[in-house]
C-alpha cells in the first residue's frame, strides 16, 4: 500500500510541476483556468495525505474530501472525452495535446486515484457533505471563469466571445454557458450516486 501511494504521489507531483513549467505569464489565472488542473491539484493533495496515512504520520482519512475528488475526476474524464469526441477543437487549441500528458490528466490520474479511494481507503459513507461540496464547486468554478478568467483574458477566441479557457465555451452566449454549467453540476450529483454505488459494491465484495 505504501509503495503504491508513493508512486501515485510522485506521478501527481511530477505532472503538477511539469504543467507549471509552461505557464503563459500573460494568461490571468495561469493553469488554474482549467478544471482539469483544479482536479490534478486535488489529486496531489489527496495523494500526499494518503501517503502520510500509510506512513503513520496522520490518522486523518479525509473521506468526504476524497469522495469529492472522486467526483471531480469523474467530471473531468466524462466531460472532457465527451466534448473531445464531438470535436477535438472543443477542448484543445494549437497543435493539440501531448499524448503522455493527455492520458494521465484525463484518464490515468483518475484511475490511480479511484483505486486508492475505493479499494484502499473507502469512501462515500457520508453523502451530505459530498453533495454540499459538489454544489459549492458548481457555483465557485463558473464564477471564477465568468467574473475573473473571462474578462481578464483575450484568448482563446470563439465565435461569440473570448478568454474562457475551453474553446467551445467561447462559442456560447452567456445563457448557453449557464445551461452548460448547470448540466455539469447535475451530472456531478449523479456521479455522487455512482461513486456511492461503486463503494458499496466494493464493500460487499470484501465481505464475501
Amino acid at each position: 500500500m505504501t509503495l503504491y501511494r508513493t508512486i501515485v504521489f510522485l506521478l501527481a507531483a511530477f505532472y503538477w510541476l511539469e504543467l507549471f513549467r509552461h505557464i503563459d505569464p500573460a494568461a490571468f489565472g495561469w493553469q488554474f483556468r482549467f478544471l482539469t488542473i483544479w482536479t490534478l491539484t486535488a489529486n496531489l493533495i489527496v495523494a500526499g495525505q494518503m501517503l502520510r496515512l500509510s506512513l503513520g504520520r496522520t490518522t486523518a482519512r479525509w473521506e468526504s474530501f476524497v469522495s469529492l475528488v472522486v467526483v471531480m475526476n469523474m467530471a473531468v474524464l466524462v466531460q472532457y472525452w465527451r466534448l473531445y469526441f464531438l470535436d477535438p477543437a472543443n477542448v484543445t487549441t494549437g497543435d493539440g495535446p501531448v499524448w503522455w500528458k493527455e492520458y494521465y490528466l484525463h484518464l490515468g490520474g483518475a484511475v490511480l486515484m479511484w483505486i486508492d479511494a475505493f479499494f484502499l481507503l473507502g469512501v462515500f459513507s457520508r453523502l451530505r457533505p459530498v453533495f454540499v461540496a459538489v454544489l459549492v464547486l458548481g457555483v465557485v468554478y463558473p464564477l471564477w471563469l465568468e467574473l475573473f478568467v473571462h474578462p481578464l483574458n483575450d484568448a482563446p477566441v470563439g465565435t461569440v466571445t473570448a478568454g474562457l479557457p475551453y474553446p467551445f465555451l467561447n462559442d456560447l452566449e452567456l445563457g448557453g454557458r449557464l445551461m452548460f454549467y448547470a448540466f455539469v453540476t447535475a451530472a456531478n450529483i449523479v456521479f455522487v450516486f455512482v461513486g456511492w454505488g461503486v463503494a458499496r459494491a466494493v464493500d460487499a465484495i470484501r465481505q464475501r
